[in-house]
């Protein structure tokens, strides 16, 4: 059986991380709780058969790219989510698709007992 056009997901899931980002000036202060899980979709490889990492896609390189971004302040998780897509298609060409859903776990909004999310896929 021919595995050569199969797809293989990797993912990272719910990974929390504490940043700075957000519109209200305090979130700049404070920051706030964040949770992301990315899933990246690549061809299965002659390396994955004979279990060699070339041709694979590290979940820690996945997760150190995630950490990186996260690191730099934006005012929208929107833009952060397209800054973690745009540097891991710069890092993986041979990334086919994939998706990234960053959650706010406390956003500030009055009254609100809940969660704010983003999802994109590319």
């Amino acid at each position: 059986m021919s595995l050569n056009n199969s797809l293989l997901t990797v993912s990272i899931e719910d990974v929390i991380f504490h940043a700075f980002h957000g519109v209200f000036p305090q979130e700049a202060i404070v920051g706030n709780e964040f949770s992301l899980s990315l899933s990246v979709k690549i061809r299965i490889t002659e390396g994955m058969k004979l279990d060699m990492l070339e041709g694979t896609v590290s979940y820690a390189d996945l997760y150190d790219i995630c950490l990186g971004e996260m690191s730099k302040p934006s005012k929208l998780i929107e833009h952060l989510a397209i800054r973690i897509v745009h540097k891991i298609k710069l890092e993986f060409p041979e990334v086919v698709e994939g998706e990234i859903r960053i959650t706010k776990l406390h956003p500030p909004i009055a009254g609100f007992d809940g969660k704010a999310s983003v999802c994109m896929r590319f």
